[in-house]
């Protein structure tokens, strides 16, 4: 499908103010966006993959919706090609189709929320596409998830994750023609992603981390916080500060998870044998990771 782009961009931005009281946000019914990470790690992977000289990519975001909120649970690359001599943008509607059919087949309760793009840049060819989505999500609202994959963390702070909706904009509504409104987006993590999270958001780090690194990284971060607690219990203890009960609850509740009477000797063994665990899986990872690389180049040549 190739969208035609006009001389000029008219598409806006509008950062509205949330308002009070009743807490929706002026006339719009998506009050806020939920995101699960496995969604911005394959968004990552897209534009890691991308073609060169490609500024951005974009693709399709699935997940489920209520009345006033969204869940983006997952997402699909979408080939596209953006040529500025000739002002248009064009969309490979085909796979994008074929992709959801299959989607389908693994998660049915999953249904197109909208789509992303690797650009906080919101110009005439995001309205030729959002307009294309919007069709695809009627009579439903589509989300535009955009996300910074800039490294010097100038731009944006965290993970520069930012959602929107249009709405039509002059007397006769044109498809280039449209008004972005931002909406309130939150991340969905559990406890075992907060980590990988936060190492994704950290801008301090120039290159990706290897396992072990990581590992040190992490285990720097837990003898932190073990300072940390044991400063704020001696401190209880001494009389200097009052205790909290829900935080003393809370440490009873974390102590009683390990065995008491255990030896160093035992608990060094114990994690010895789990790190060996998750080296296998790592190792096991990369392996079946180069060879879903040699297969899809076998095809290639085929």
């Amino acid at each position: 499908m190739t969208l035609t782009d006009p001389s000029s961009s008219s598409a806006m931005h509008l950062n509205f103010p949330p308002s009070t009281g009743s807490g929706v946000m002026h006339s719009r019914s998506i009050t806020g966006v939920h995101v699960h990470p496995v969604a911005l790690f394959s968004i990552l992977d897209h534009f890691l993959r991308r073609n060169d000289g490609q500024q951005r990519v974009i693709g399709t975001l699935l997940g489920t919706r209520t009345e006033s909120e969204i869940e983006i649970k997952n997402c699909f690359a979408v080939p596209h090609l953006e040529n500025e001599e000739q002002g248009q943008v064009q969309v490979d509607m085909e796979y994008h189709r074929n992709m959801y059919e299959l989607a389908q087949k693994v998660r049915p309760d999953e249904v197109i929320v909208g789509w992303y793009a690797t650009s906080p840049e919101l110009n005439t060819y995001s309205a030729l596409i959002q307009d294309f989505y919007s069709r695809e999500t009627a009579p439903h609202q589509a989300v535009h998830l955009t996300m910074d994959t800039s490294v010097d963390g100038s731009k944006a702070s965290g993970l520069g994750v930012r959602s929107y909706v249009s709405s039509p904009l002059g007397a006769s509504p044109k498809a280039e023609n449209c008004v972005f409104l931002p909406l309130p987006t939150t991340l969905l993590y559990s406890a075992p992603e907060h980590s990988s999270l936060n190492l994704l958001s950290s801008t301090s780090i120039s290159s990706p981390l290897s396992d072990m690194e990581a590992l040190a990284a992490s285990l720097k971060q837990v003898q932190s916080q073990l300072d940390r607690v044991l400063g704020y219990v001696r401190s209880v203890l001494s009389g200097e500060r009052q205790g909290d009960k829900a935080v003393g609850r809370y440490l009873m509740d974390t102590l009683s998870v390990v065995p008491a009477g255990m030896d160093d000797t035992k608990l060094e063994t114990l994690f010895n044998t789990h790190l060996q665990d998750v080296l296998m899986v790592s190792y096991l990872a990369n392996v079946v990771r180069a060879q879903a690389e040699i297969s899809s180049r076998l095809t290639l040549l085929t």
